[in-house]
């Protein structure tokens, strides 16, 4: 059964992204993962917020869950803009949530990346 730990909906702006990360680092210790996992963690949850960023939404929303792995899902709410901003850190971005995660799964819509899904911890 999933057993929800947190949910996150704020304004996507670049100066919380240090809040979230340190949200992130409560619940990961409260899931339980080592130093490394959350570390990991705390850098896709801060790339994706970035992808969503430059995908043009103005708000985000992180959900923590816990069914024996921490199941972290990042969706983004209210367009700002319907044109993408050009970001050379995208493709960064990716390529570091492919490298550190388990179940990457990432919706596009037009304009980039909508929805981040992925796991951290052991079974």
């Amino acid at each position: 059964m999933m057993e929800t730990l947190m949910n996150l909906q704020f304004p996507l702006r670049r100066e919380l992204m240090t809040t979230v990360r340190l949200v992130t680092g409560g619940v990961c210790s409260l899931a339980g993962l080592d130093v490394d996992e959350s570390e990991d963690c705390k850098v896709c949850v801060t790339e994706s917020l970035l992808l969503l960023l430059h995908a043009g939404y103005s708000s985000a929303r992180v959900c923590f869950e816990r069914e024996g792995r921490l199941c972290v899902s990042l969706s983004g709410e209210g367009k700002a803009s319907s044109e993408k901003r050009p970001s050379e850190e995208e493709d960064i971005s990716v390529a570091l949530l492919q490298a550190l995660v388990d179940g990457l799964e990432m919706t596009r819509e037009e304009g980039g990346v909508s929805c981040i899904s992925f796991r951290f911890g052991s079974l």
